[in-house]
């Protein structure tokens, strides 16, 4: 499936590619290397094919490499629209951070592949990129994914591995566990920092997020339920978050604008706890450390529907976690475009719907009614 995704997008003449100013960010590989990786992780490939196609655009920067056999896996991080203004919204996409939920990243490379197509020809796309910045790691666990795993290659599960401390019980084991590596869900030890994948998403963000007034997050992932879900924090704790008032008005500004959507739009902790959750973290840390207006959601695409109708993939653990017949992996491709482009639009836009006092205070209330009791 996703090798045709890689036919599609033809590489640049060999002319061009020397006219490329970036294209020495970009490794050269070896034939051998190339059909290893397309193996193994051709979701790395393909964005690599768009970056060097899409040069004049995309802002590459390889935030470190990790080094795993005999194989050297970039950490890319992606910029596109207006890069100098810090006083324009940020949209931030990451995926990838459960290797075998692999779905994730291709659902944001076919959404910015598509993106960067209309770029070249949608005048009026092309004037809202430049009042917006978009920051993409569409591949936060490379080696995870290499190895068609959940954790990174040191064992850790990279969405358990914050030192945040849940509040309350989680489930055993899948809320986050210290005893080590040979079990799925391992936080990695206490005093440890955190795995060099996060360290280097925090640096992401710290640079160019965190400097913005307002930065809407969605991290992709797949596995729970049969049903999409919008879920934002907290992950640690029952007690509501801060900004609630301004999830909510996000979550009627989406519902009003399409009303046949078919997402759950809810607090993670409305099903369980977990320790150590990534985004938790990086919310408590644009409170205390900015003053951007930081509003994370994690869209949990609801595998267990594609389990449900093709009952084999239970034999096959990435089964579990990605559509497996190529007709509904094109449509859970398709299916997320309308949820990205509209965070995108409700960035720009945001002094449309965030709420002011007044009615953040009535908002307080009916999300509390609703979410928190």
């Amino acid at each position: 499936m996703i090798s045709e995704k890689l036919s599609a997008v033809a590489p640049l003449p060999v002319a061009q590619q020397k006219q490329d100013k970036k294209e020495n960010v970009l490794p050269l590989r070896s034939v051998e290397e190339r059909k290893c990786l397309k193996k193994h992780i051709p979701e790395l490939l393909w964005m690599e094919q768009l970056a060097r196609k899409f040069s004049d655009v995309i802002d590459v920067t390889i935030e470190d490499t990790i080094h795993w056999q005999e194989h050297d896996l970039p950490l890319y991080s992606l910029t596109l629209g207006n890069k100098t203004d810090n006083q324009v919204p940020t949209l931030l996409l990451t995926g990838g951070v459960h290797g075998v939920e692999r779905i994730g990243t291709q659902v944001l490379l076919a959404w910015l592949q598509s993106v960067l197509e209309r770029i070249r020809w949608d005048n009026d796309l092309k004037d809202k990129m430049q009042h917006m910045q978009i920051v993409m790691m569409p591949l936060v666990n490379p080696v995870g994914m290499f190895l068609n795993s959940r954790c990174n290659g040191n064992g850790v599960d990279l969405n358990r591995n914050s030192p945040i401390r849940a509040d309350d019980k989680t489930p055993w084991l899948g809320g986050g566990h210290r005893y080590g590596g040979f079990l799925p869900w391992y936080r990695g030890r206490e005093k440890d920092p955190m795995q060099t994948e996060n360290q280097m998403l925090e640096r992401v963000i710290r640079r160019q997020v965190f400097n913005h007034p307002l930065a809407l997050v969605l991290d992709v992932h797949s596995g729970f339920g049969t049903r999409d879900r919008l879920w934002f924090p907290y992950a640690f704790r029952k007690k509501p978050i801060g900004n609630i008032a301004n999830y909510f008005a996000l979550k009627l500004l989406w519902e009003r604008s399409y009303s046949n959507q078919p997402y759950i739009f809810e607090p993670q902790s409305l099903h369980y706890l977990t320790h150590g959750d990534l985004w938790d973290y990086f919310y408590l840390e644009s409170k205390q450390t900015s003053g951007c207006n930081f509003l994370p959601l994690t869209l949990e695409m609801g595998s267990w529907a594609w389990v449900k109708k093709r009952p084999q993939q239970l034999l096959n653990f990435a089964g579990l976690f990605n559509p497996q017949k190529q007709h509904r992996h094109s449509r859970v491709l398709r299916r997320h475009i309308m949820l990205l482009d509209f965070l995108m639009s409700a960035a720009l836009n945001s002094e449309r719907w965030l709420p002011d006092d007044e009615q953040a205070t009535l908002l307080k209330q009916a999300a509390t009614t609703i979410w928190c009791t």
